[in-house]
């Protein structure tokens, strides 16, 4: 049997999509050239070739391009510099190359730089401008150019003006049209089964206002749309007179220097148009797929060429055209090649159906566009990120509604620049007071990038450091330090911090950065002299703080090797810790604690016996440490094996092992009667609390067998040389409570 041919299941989708962007880019394609003074088949051209060749070639599957209606200005002074519109469209060719060679330069890179805000911001304002635009159109004002999209109009009005002006022209069957069109278009979206459907509610309202005001105008009815109010496609009476519509480019003009300076300024800004189109189109892309942007500028650079070489406008990426992709449910790029498509088989079979489409249809399709794309959730989110995220937003929002894209993008990101200014201010680096065993060290974290913007604030750090003070400044996940601040540091290390008599220390420079070596000025361990000065409070103090990082998250940065180094000869710590063998109570873990600063003593249930007793002895007697502290840690599994031993011996936990027999007996003579009733009686949660009370318990017993069993530490106890303490450590929340019927000489 012959295998069965299906069609893609994306292929329906994306010829909708097409069809309705058609739609919505036809008026555009008429009205940017009629606003900018071209001829009115450059837009059409524009719109074919940014369809087909940059659709074709670009690896955008939903961003459309073609003549863009924020280029209207510097088409109309293009045109009257050069002396007319052939030596611009040579202008245009030229432009293409210029294009093209920022593709192989790989300048798509810039659109990295443009703040998600400012894109935002972007998106927004061109919503309110389609918006402000078509509610003219809406109600059959037609007199400036649909496609006019600058706050600045050639008859001298803005965009407000125009408002309250268009309704002196109120035409009540472009408005009857217009708003049933609208609310078509919001009632598809909204009702479930209209939306499931796979019909695009666009282009169910331009076929229902376009039948509506046909039968209008068979009636005879005065409510119909007359021909100013439709779209008008350009028609030719055959092949001569479709030539005599386009306008060739004048080679001729390639002599004169303002070509090429046209050129640039139009390669310029159409490269960095299209880049932020895609960045916008892609992040409301409901798959987020990624457009390469270098292939981008390669596909617009063939598209001017090709659209100068026929006499179109400038080709761009334009936000309106993808978003009106996007929401009809474009997949590939096969919807903007069929928009291509469409625009040039209007021009060649259709125009004369086509032109009967009322303009009042197609604004109420392009206002639910705008309205998304202004949607005050978006203005409520922005809101709760921030000021220096809402900020450039709507700056960046008015800037565009009162001016124009560019300007508007330029202040936007200016206001960015201005936060990302404050912020390297105040935020160039991390600022942390370390504790460690031999004193407090003051850390500044150097950024990945610090540059001459954070000068001041590395400035301020490093004079705020007391005099006599510990300074470590951390280099190690520092890729580029401006020279500028590797002066200041140079500067510091060789006069300032020494006139202040700060110690300063360097770790991560190596030697990456000219002038600055790592140096390590302070002790990371526990040293001779500090065992010696610290009393055992202030050890029982450097514990608990220790408990403090670890349970915060905010443990000391130490370097191990360095550490390994300074211990290899000698060790003087400041502690033992008699602990549990359990594996989620590690002493150096849960005090923070590094190597050479504790002894560690564990045994199954921190019991006592004669070699616990004898090592901590060791400790204190010998080695110089200033405390001994008895650890019992929650929901401990030797506990409650021999809880559970004591209360049921006819049933032993580990038949067999005659070594745990020492463990549990010890346990078991804090284990009460009330406790093994209690494990009969009540459920998990309750007897867990019972094998944590045990647990408190047998660290007051081992606390008490330590002080009654050696007199060498009851006699440094005497001697205020050492305390000894008891504790319990939650292993879920890793806080260390401190017993208090347990100190010692503390």
């Amino acid at each position: 049997m012959s295998p069965r041919w299906h069609l893609p299941d994306h292929l329906v989708a994306d010829l909708m999509a097409g069809t309705v962007v058609f739609l919505v880019a036809l008026p555009l394609c008429l009205g940017v050239p009629l606003a900018a003074q071209a001829p009115l088949l450059s837009g059409i051209v524009a719109g074919v070739v940014g369809g087909i060749v940059v659709g074709g070639i670009s690896g955008s599957r939903t961003s459309v391009s073609g003549g863009s209606p924020a280029l209207i200005a510097i088409v109309s002074a293009q045109t009257a510099a050069l002396g007319g519109f052939e030596a611009f469209a040579t202008a245009v060719m030229l432009a293409g190359f210029i294009q093209i060679a920022f593709g192989l330069l790989r300048a798509g890179f810039i659109a990295s730089f443009f703040p998600t805000s400012v894109i935002k911001g972007l998106l927004a304002a061109i919503g309110i401008i389609i918006i402000l635009k078509q509610l003219p159109h809406l109600i059959g004002y037609d007199i400036d150019p649909i496609g006019e999209m600058s706050f600045n109009q050639p008859d001298r009005e803005t965009t407000f003006s125009d408002l309250p002006k268009s309704f002196r022209y109120f035409l009540p069957g472009a408005a009857t049209i217009g708003i049933g069109s609208l609310l078509l278009v919001i009632a598809w979206d909204q009702v479930r089964t209209l939306r499931r459907s796979g019909i695009p509610g666009p282009l169910v309202a331009v076929l229902a206002g376009t039948t509506a005001n046909i039968f209008l105008k068979r009636a005879g009815s005065p409510w119909a749309v007359g021909p100013t109010h439709l779209v008008s496609v350009p028609f030719a009476n055959g092949p001569e007179g479709l030539i005599g519509l386009f306008s060739f480019p004048d080679f001729t003009s390639l002599a004169d220097s303002r070509v090429y300076l046209a050129a640039l300024t139009i390669g310029v800004i159409a490269s960095l148009e299209s880049l932020l189109a895609i960045e916008a189109v892609d992040k409301i892309d409901p798959r987020q797929q990624r457009t390469p942007r270098n292939r981008e500028l390669l596909a617009q650079g063939m598209g001017n060429i090709v659209s100068g070489l026929l006499g179109g406008l400038p080709i761009s990426a334009a936000v309106i055209r993808g978003t009106a992709n996007v929401n009809a449910g474009g997949r590939t790029k096969l919807a903007t090649i069929a928009h291509g498509g469409l625009l040039l088989g209007c021009v060649l079979v259709l125009p004369h159906w086509l032109n009967e489409i009322p303009l009042a249809t197609l604004a109420g399709i392009l206002i639910k566009t705008g309205y998304r794309l202004t949607n005050p959730k978006r203005y409520r989110q922005l809101w709760r990120e921030g000021f220096s995220q809402f900020v450039p937003f709507v700056s960046t929002v008015v800037a565009i509604v009162l001016t124009d894209l560019l300007i508007g993008i330029g202040i936007g990101l200016a206001c960015s620049v201005i936060f990302i200014l404050h912020s390297n201010y105040r935020r160039p680096l991390t600022r942390t007071l370390e504790k460690h065993t031999a004193g407090d060290v003051i850390r500044l974290d150097l950024a990945n990038q610090v540059t001459f913007f954070n000068r001041a604030a590395i400035q301020r750090e490093l004079f705020d450091v007391p005099p006599g003070g510990t300074l470590l400044i951390d280099a190690t996940n520092t890729d580029f330090i401006d020279p500028d601040i590797l002066d200041l540091l140079t500067d510091f290390q060789r006069t300032g911090a020494p006139a202040r008599w700060v110690k300063l220390s360097l770790v991560g420079f190596g030697d990456r950065f000219p002038g600055l070596h790592d140096e390590i000025r302070f002790v990371e361990h526990a040293s001779e002299d500090v065992q010696r000065l610290t009393s055992p409070q202030q050890a029982l103090e450097r514990l608990l703080e220790g408990n403090l990082r670890f349970r915060t998250g905010q443990p000391l940065k130490r370097s191990p090797s360095r550490q390994r180094q300074a211990t290899a000869a000698s060790q003087h710590p400041l502690a033992v810790i008699l602990s549990c063998i359990d594996s989620r109570s590690p002493s150096e873990a849960i005090f923070d604690f590094g190597l050479g600063d504790i002894f560690s003593v564990r045994v199954a249930g921190n019991i006592i016996s004669s070699e616990v007793i004898g090592s901590a002895e060791y400790a204190v007697a010998v080695a110089g440490a200033r405390l001994v502290a008895v650890v019992g840690h929650t929901r401990c599994g030797a506990i409650a094996a021999a809880v559970d031993e004591s209360c049921h011996p006819d049933h032993p936990v580990a038949p067999g092992c005659r070594h745990i027999s020492e463990i549990f007996q010890q346990v078991g003579r804090v284990v009460t009667e009330g406790d093994c009733r209690g494990l009969t009686a009540i459920g998990s949660e309750a007897r867990q609390q019972i094998v944590d009370a045990v647990a408190r318990r047998n660290v007051v017993r081992t606390v008490r067998k330590l002080l009654e069993e050696s007199h060498t530490i009851r006699q440094l106890i005497d001697e205020h040389r050492i305390g000894v303490v008891g504790m319990m450590y939650d292993v879920v929340s890793g806080e260390v409570e401190l017993l208090a019927e347990t100190r010692h000489g503390v």
